[in-house]
């Protein structure tokens, strides 16, 4: 049910007029008309909304009709699908991402939505919010879900949006969804974030590495037939350039850092059953060769696409020698591009835009054209952003510095655990775990700093800013079915450590204990395990971090907009006490 229909059926039960409604709560006429139509939402974080809830509850009261309190009715509200709590520094985050996704004229757009200019400036840039947002995100939808009727503007559109192009197909069709995801309110997200981090969760590396016999892979050192440079053309052969890409870079001698980009359309090279395995084969010899790998990854396309794609990086991203990137602005929508550059050759290609099997492809080992190539590549990586910060044992302080930095910024935190948060422990239980699991004095006195120092810098976050947490409450069966570690993630230690039952609810006591002495500090249990072997903890609008319990430990810091939000509106099952 909408916002509307509800408002509508309680005026119908409690058989009041809409003159009543507005007098009592405060609210014009017109507006609540508005509310009544459905072309008008309210904020439901504002003060005119809680008002509204009010004078219902004293009406119903007045016509003595129980059960229907304020409380009630704000939560019969929320419930509405068209209604969730309005984010206007996220509506102003996804208008300055519409703007630079679309070719929008500013000028006209300003005209539409009766806004000058410069007032427009402010808002991309954050100095300054609409007043009304609402109006605002309505005037900008309605603009855009008008001008923007074109096929082709409907498949932006549609990568944008993160929805089909059939869900575009009218302008008003258009309008409901642009407005909902402005707000950031688009709801196909869920599923497959929750796939992407499944997939994540599930994932060893160690057995991956046996899977596919990593450590008894053998870098070729005899030297790669091929002319100095090469063109190809067509599917197949752009098939063969990419392996002949990888080929030339395994054998060579050069050890420098590889760029990769590619935002052609990767579904006709999936069909060939053959080309998968050999270009992983190929990746893979290039990351036992030792060599670093900037990815330039194409993320302008559906969120469906978008978490497919990456979920195939998983392994990769493993191993720690991999740096993802992305463009900001969306490449243009009439060509495609592929440009890879390594220390021993380039391979550039070219294609427009539906004809994808008409492209060409150069491949070059000559110095003075790898030297353009290079400097080409490398000013594309200048321009990318960093898509996720991955710190594995090797760049330990980094990461450390990082979470002390951010500790320095105020604004709210959530964690999903799939254990329990290592700074919440007695040290007492601390070190009786981990002696009996073997630890050296020194190796105890390493972990037991690193809690103590996560300890600080939570009590220092939450001297300004709130941290919710969601943790497994597991009975005694589901954890003899799979028992919990302790979380050493942050301390890179290469032993697990599993809780006996005891020892899991004296530290789930412990939480609570924390809990109550810090106000800003909320606890919720979930039902059951989501995860098994992720922690995940959010900065809100900052960035999400996602880390492996189970050695081997690797934390992943993730910035992109789409995948950072699809984690924060992320929510596992909860029970409550």
């Amino acid at each position: 049910m909408k916002f509307h229909e509800q408002l509508n059926a309680y005026i119908e039960r409690i058989d009041c007029m809409a003159k009543e409604v507005s007098e009592l709560s405060g609210i014009s006429a017109a507006t609540l008309s508005r509310y009544r139509t459905g072309t008008r939402i309210p904020d439901a974080t504002s003060e005119s909304f809680e008002n509204l809830c009010s004078a219902i509850a004293e009406l119903a009261e007045r016509k003595q009709l129980v059960g229907i309190t304020a409380e009630s009715v704000r939560e019969q509200f929320m419930q509405a699908s068209d209604l969730r709590l309005r984010d206007t520094n996220r509506l102003l985050e996804n208008f300055d991402l519409l703007l630079a996704t679309l070719d929008v004229s500013i000028s006209k757009l300003c005209r539409h939505i009766n806004y000058d200019a410069s007032t427009v400036f402010r808002f991309r840039n954050g100095s300054r919010h609409p007043s009304d947002p609402e109006k605002f995100a309505s005037s900008v939808a309605e603009y855009v879900a008008r001008e923007w009727d074109t096929a082709q503007d409907r498949i932006v559109l549609a990568h944008l949006l993160g929805c089909s192009e059939e869900e575009l197909a009218s302008s008003s069709a258009r309008y409901e969804v642009l407005v909902q995801w402005l707000y950031g309110n688009h709801v196909h997200k869920k599923h497959h974030v929750s796939d992407f981090l499944s997939k994540l969760d599930e994932f060893n590396l160690n057995d991956y590495i046996k899977a596919i016999h990593f450590d008894e892979l053998k870098v070729p050192s005899v030297p790669f037939q091929m002319p100095v440079s090469k063109t190809y053309f067509g599917i197949d052969q752009m098939m063969e350039s990419e392996l002949d890409f990888l080929k030339a870079t395994v054998v060579s001698k050069s050890n420098a850092p590889v760029i990769m980009y590619s935002d052609m359309p990767m579904a006709e090279m999936a069909k060939d059953p053959e080309f998968p395995k050999k270009w992983m084969y190929g990746m893979a010899m290039m990351l036992k060769k030792g060599l670093h790998l900037n990815q330039i990854h194409d993320l302008n396309r559906s969120f469906e696409d978008m978490m497919l794609g990456l979920e195939s990086w998983i392994p990769m991203y493993m191993t720690g020698q991999i740096s993802p990137f992305y463009l900001k602005e969306p490449s243009n929508n009439v060509f495609l591009h592929l440009l890879k550059v390594s220390g021993a050759a380039a391979l550039s290609g070219e294609a427009v835009m539906g004809y994808h099997a008409e492209g060409k492809y150069y491949l070059t080992k000559s110095k003075k054209e790898l030297r353009y190539y290079t400097k080409r590549a490398q000013e594309l990586l200048s321009v990318a952003r960093p898509l996720m910060d991955i710190y594995r044992v090797g760049n330990k302080n980094e990461l450390n510095a990082f979470l002390q930095a951010d500790s320095e910024v105020a604004g709210k935190r959530k964690s999903i655990f799939s254990s329990l948060p290592l700074y919440t422990i007695d040290m007492l239980l601390l070190e009786e775990m981990l002696a009996q699991g073997g630890f050296s004095q020194d190796e105890i006195s390493h972990i037991e700093g690193v809690a103590m120092t996560a300890r600080q810098r939570i009590l220092h976050i939450l001297e300004s800013s709130e941290i919710e947490v969601k943790v497994p409450k597991l009975s005694e069966e589901e954890f003899e079915a799979y028992p919990l570690a302790l979380d050493l993630s942050a301390a890179f230690c290469e032993q697990n450590v599993v809780y006996t039952y005891e020892q899991y609810l004296a530290h789930m006591e412990n939480t609570d204990f924390f809990a109550t002495e810090h106000s800003r500090y909320r606890v919720e249990k979930t039902s059951s395990q989501t995860f098994r072997n992720l922690q995940i903890n959010i900065h809100e609008g900052k960035w999400a971090m996602v880390s492996k319990v189970f050695s081997p430990a690797i934390h992943f810091v993730i910035y992109h907009p789409k995948l950072r939000r699809a984690i924060e509106e992320f929510i596992p099952p909860v029970v409550e006490e």
